[in-house]
């Protein structure tokens, strides 16, 4: 069947495996390509007989292969009994008779023309870091940056990432959360201004140019297969990548062969730190980049907490402290461990400014509202943990609402106070952890704190 070569459609799909059904291109253009040889089918689900003769399936999307989370039914478009994965579903539905699609044919040839515009200059140890990152990449090892918040681990990548594109190399930085990639989003289209870069998370429509930079949530490597020269992990440690097995699977279906994966985080597990030990490939930044301390956390008591919230009342301390960061026109973050308390807690805040807002994974203005405090048009905000990585508010002041839960572990208080004196001109502030009791994690993330101050490491 004669047909004329388009490019959108190599380019779309270059690296990418995608739901038949869902391509932005009309389904004859597809089938042309798939008689031409141009794009490969797969099967959605691979099932295969056990040793028991119970049926054993794997999703060709996102690897999962958990039993529990396939669903067998009878199809009416294959009129027999037909098998889906619920652990990508919000992707759009992937089954037996399910045809996903990849490139097979020619691949995209990414330019090696790049203007690089960021202008700063990097410390002695971010430089040291840069160097040593470049190193693994050449040699193709997994490299880790262990730098405190605020040392400015982005900008360490940014040579790198350049080195990379002016090779005509396709780079990929993957992050557990939106909000980091919302705040990566615009520091790396100025760093490179010139580079077609590509922002995918839940919600954000795909382009159909070829994207040579690729910031992407975990999840969203679902849908991408051996198309990255090397991928960048940021905030390795964060939920939801640390708990399910298939964002690492994703992470490594999306590299090509022997390609680098890469992984930048403050707060690394111990696994994270021993995998890199052994190659020697760990940089480390005990120190923020403007050379001033990481903010100690401080202690206070906050006696039945949710019994005041729950009776229409703010507690006393925590009432003198927002009037206290209203009153100096500081932005705050309130974090909460629960989101139906912080949603009766909104109402109180409101009270002392109509301006103060809550947000949490689900809220549908979650985007608009930190951009607006961003923007100084908020006076501050109430959260869950969504916000303890990948919010930079200059000057901003940080209170935790019942330290004493287990959700604020060790990793997410150091997190947490991390978004504390980012800035060189307010390289301090106030980080107070509200509690009904003194916990084992508190007590280990101020005292890691203290030793990262003194120029101590961990491992």
């Amino acid at each position: 069947m004669a047909y004329t070569f388009n490019t959108e459609v190599k380019n779309f799909l270059s690296g990418r495996i995608w739901l038949r059904a869902h391509t932005p291109f009309p389904a004859e253009t597809i089938d042309a390509y798939i008689a031409s040889g141009d794009i490969q089918i797969i099967p959605g689900i691979k099932s295969e007989k056990t040793t028991w003769s119970q049926m054993k399936h794997i999703c060709n999307r996102c690897q999962n292969d958990e039993p529990s989370r396939f669903t067998t039914f009878d199809c009416a478009k294959c009129e027999g009994p037909c098998t889906y994965c619920r652990k990508c579903l919000k992707m759009g539905r992937v089954s037996t008779c399910t045809e996903l699609i990849i490139w097979a044919g020619e691949q995209t040839v990414y330019p090696t023309i790049h203007s690089f515009a960021w202008n700063g200059i990097l410390t002695t140890h971010q430089q040291k870091a840069s160097e040593e990152l470049m190193r693994s990449t050449e040699l193709q090892r997994s490299h880790l940056i262990y730098a405190v918040c605020g040392a400015g681990k982005t900008e360490i990548l940014f040579q790198p990432i350049y080195q990379l594109l002016t090779e005509g190399k396709r780079v990929c930085i993957a992050a557990p959360r939106v909000d980091v990639i919302l705040e990566l989003e615009p520091r790396l289209r100025e760093a490179f201004p010139s580079t077609l870069i590509e922002a995918l998370y839940g919600g954000a429509k795909p382009g159909i140019g070829p994207a040579q930079l690729i910031l992407a949530t975990t999840h969203q490597l679902y849908r991408f297969q051996e198309a990255f020269d090397v991928v960048f992990v940021d905030e390795a440690d964060a939920f939801p990548y640390t708990a399910d097995e298939t964002l690492e699977h994703a992470v490594k279906k999306a590299v090509k062969k022997s390609a680098p994966i890469h992984f930048v985080t403050a707060t690394p597990s111990k696994q994270l730190i021993a995998g890199r030990k052994r190659n020697a490939s760990i940089s480390t930044i005990q120190r923020r980049y403007h050379g001033h301390p990481l903010p100690v956390p401080r202690y206070e008591t906050l006696w039945h907490y949710t019994r005041h919230i729950k009776k229409g009342s703010l507690p006393k301390k925590l009432l003198t402290w927002t009037a206290q960061r209203l009153q100096k026109q500081e932005p705050f973050l309130i974090f909460f461990h629960n989101i139906a308390l912080m949603e009766l807690a909104e109402p109180l805040f409101q009270k002392l400014d109509a301006g103060v807002k809550a947000i949490h994974a689900a809220h549908p203005e979650r985007k608009e509202i930190v951009r607006s405090l961003r923007n100084k048009q908020l006076p501050g905000l109430l959260t869950t943990t969504i916000l303890e990585r990948g919010i930079t508010i200059p000057n901003v002041q940080v209170a935790v609402i019942g330290a004493e839960q287990k959700i604020f572990d060790k990793g997410a208080l150091i997190q947490i106070g991390g978004r504390v004196g980012r800035s060189s001109d307010h390289p301090d502030g106030d980080f107070v952890l509200f509690h009904h009791g003194i916990t084992y994690a508190m007590d280990d993330a101020k005292t890691e704190i203290i030793r990262l101050n003194e120029g101590g490491v961990s491992w």
